[in-house]
Order: C-alpha cells, then sequence, then structure tokens
C-alpha cells in the first residue's frame, strides 16, 4: 500500500542532496535478468576507512522507491547508508514485495546481490546492518529475519504481520510499529506476529515502559522487542524515523 505519510510532502526526485551533506544516487543490480533499483544515501564518509551502519527500508504495496525516501531515515540517522528499495510488480499488478519463501525468492536474492555490492562500493559494518519497510515491506523486513537472521542486527517492520509459513528462530532485537486502527493489516494480525517475536528471543517476563504507547519486551537483554503502539490506522506516523533509527543504533550482532 501507498505510503500514507502523516509528516511530509510527497515528491519524486532521484538525484537530490540530504542531511549533513548526504548524496543520493540510484543503483541498479541484475537479478535474474532483472534490473532492481534502488535508492541510495550515503554519508561522505561512507567510502573512507571508517565503517558506517547499514539500513536497508522497503516501502508498501503499490508504492515506489521515490515516494518511501521521504519516510526520511537518511535524515532520521545522518550516519548511516540508507537504501530504499524498489519492488517489481507482483500478481496483482502494483510493485511490491514477497513475504514468504518459494518460487524464484527474486527479493530475498535482490537482498543478497545488493547487499555485496553495497560492500564494495561503502565501508560497511557487517555488524550493523538493519532491515525496515511498512506494511507489505515490513512483511518482507519479517521474512528476512527468519531467512537471513545471520546478517542483520535488528528489525524494524511498521504495520506489517509474519504470514503462517514464516517462522523466525534466531532471536534478533525487534521493533514494531502498529496501529490500533489499523484495516489493512488487522491490529490483531500485529499483535500475533509481535507474540511471536516475544516468545521467539524470549522476552516475556519483563518490561518496561518507553513513552506512551512504547513497550520494551526484555530491556537490557541481547534480543529485545519494543513495540510502539499508536491510536492511528495504516499509516507511517510522525517520528516513526526516529525512532527506528534511534532503536538500530542500541544495537549490533556483536552486542
Amino acid at each position: 500500500m501507498r505510503t500514507r505519510l502523516t509528516h511530509v510532502g510527497v515528491v519524486g526526485l532521484l538525484l537530490i542532496l540530504g542531511a549533513r551533506g548526504a548524496s543520493a544516487e540510484v543503483m541498479s543490480w541484475q537479478v535474474d535478468g532483472e534490473t532492481r533499483e534502488a535508492i541510495v544515501y550515503a554519508p561522505a564518509a561512507s567510502g573512507g576507512a571508517a565503517e558506517v551502519p547499514l539500513v536497508l527500508s522497503f516501502h508498501g504495496y503499490g508504492d515506489n522507491m521515490q515516494n518511501f525516501q521521504h519516510t526520511n531515515m537518511h535524515v532520521a540517522w545522518p550516519d548511516a547508508i540508507v537504501v530504499y528499495f524498489q519492488g517489481l510488480d507482483t500478481r496483482g499488478g502494483l510493485p511490491g514485495w514477497q513475504v514468504e519463501r518459494g518460487g524464484s525468492d527474486r527479493d530475498l536474492k535482490l537482498v543478497d546481490v545488493a547487499l555485496a555490492s553495497l560492500r564494495e562500493t561503502y565501508s560497511v559494518d557487517d555488524d550493523r546492518i538493519f532491515a525496515t519497510g511498512f506494511s507489505n515491506g515490513g512483511m518482507f523486513a519479517y521474512l528476512l529475519w527468519a531467512e537471513r537472521p545471520g546478517v542483520f542486527a535488528a528489525y524494524a517492520p511498521v504495520a506489517a504481520r509474519l504470514r503462517p509459513s514464516v517462522r523466525p528462530k534466531q532471536p534478533r532485537p525487534l521493533f514494531h510499529v502498529a496501529g490500533e486502527r489499523d484495516r489493512v493489516v488487522r491490529f490483531s494480525d500485529q499483535g500475533a506476529a509481535i507474540e511471536i517475536a516475544i516468545d521467539v528471543n524470549g522476552v516475556g517476563a519483563t518490561t518496561t515502559r518507553c513513552g506512551e504507547g512504547c513497550t520494551v519486551y526484555g530491556p537490557g537483554t541481547p534480543a529485545p522487542v519494543m513495540t510502539w503502539i499508536h491510536t492511528g490506522g495504516h499509516v507511517y506516523p510522525r517520528g516513526t524515523a526516529e525512532r527506528i533509527a534511534a532503536f538500530f543504533r542500541d544495537h549490533s550482532r556483536t552486542r
């Protein structure tokens, strides 16, 4: 679903300047005969000796990378490389992502190919690679947790759920944002995904509050589950990117 941004305008720029001098470019890769693209924001230091974090970001069903870049993850975390991927048309005719393993696994392959390329182009910190996405893109982030748990340090799905066949097994930090009035991805389904995450990470015993609507399960553990439950619907609320960036900053594969 096209991302409903509650705090920014939507424009269609491909090559622009981001926060603190971070430049944006469109990168492309060949995956099984398909040209795959993403808008990549990279801070000036990303080509040097110092390793920098990497965030992979996936738009919702029917959306595109040009629009989704205005969720502003690169502004919330200007010291990270942020990659806004473009999905391919699905059987419904609109751009989206696979949410289960099988078929050509075109999007899992995209991530593998893109990561190899990004490591060659930039000085990527392999212990600080993260995945986030909205709606269908958030479901793909959950799939990456199940299928690529050794690659990513943490995950942040927004307005997403788990498909029945997708079951992560390796504990990883997770931040889930959900709206109580979501009628596109039912709030009950998102709650079920959160419960599975809590169970996989083994963090159900202790909780702490982290603000209005915000809860951390397993604070201080290597793989906490943090949730932000807002009163809205199927939206990307004001402050989401900032919250995700703060969560990602606190976690790496080595901690």
